[in-house]
């Protein structure tokens, strides 16, 4: 099977936005996706893009995506941050993962990033595998934080108050 990898498109951000839906569905999070089309163009395409997209395609139809953004660590620099890796199911297990994976990891050392970071479910065995394979390590002593919109408003609220 042959595949391509290259730069997303605006062109492309209906399809990268069903590859987020199929990876929410994956994840038992299927309401969980906000982002629209537009936003990704207007985000990803803008005069300060908030994120740059690799997608891996076959036949003319996007099966992969890796989407990056920068980040700083007050320890170490300039880093990458991988938000999602997916590849659609029905193309899982035939070297696009790894392909899109090799290109962050290109697209990062040009980039003269210290370290890339990503976040991967501690039940998605076939991604933790692959990604110890490649060399990286799973720091299972670290939790994820998040404060989403409503989180953010009552912050917000709660130092006005």
């Amino acid at each position: 099977m042959k595949y391509i990898i290259r730069d997303a498109t605006k062109e492309d951000m209906a399809q990268v936005l069903n590859l987020i839906q199929e990876l929410a569905d994956f994840e038992n999070e299927s309401d969980a996706v906000e982002v629209t089309e537009s936003e990704l163009i207007r985000d990803g395409f803008g005069a300060q893009p908030a994120f740059k997209c690799f997608v891996s395609e076959v036949n003319n139809k996007v099966e992969g995506i890796a989407i990056v953004f920068h980040r700083f660590s007050s320890w170490k620099g300039k880093i990458l941050h991988l938000e999602d890796l997916v590849v659609s199911k029905s193309m899982r297990g035939k070297g696009i993962g790894t392909a899109l994976l090799d290109e962050v990891v290109k697209y990062g050392h040009q980039l003269g990033v210290k370290r890339i970071n990503w976040e991967v479910l501690d039940w998605n065995e076939n991604a933790i595998a692959l990604y110890e394979k490649k060399g990286a390590t799973i720091l299972r002593d670290w939790d994820v934080v998040h404060l989403n919109a409503t989180g953010i408003r009552n912050y917000i609220s709660n130092i006005n108050s």
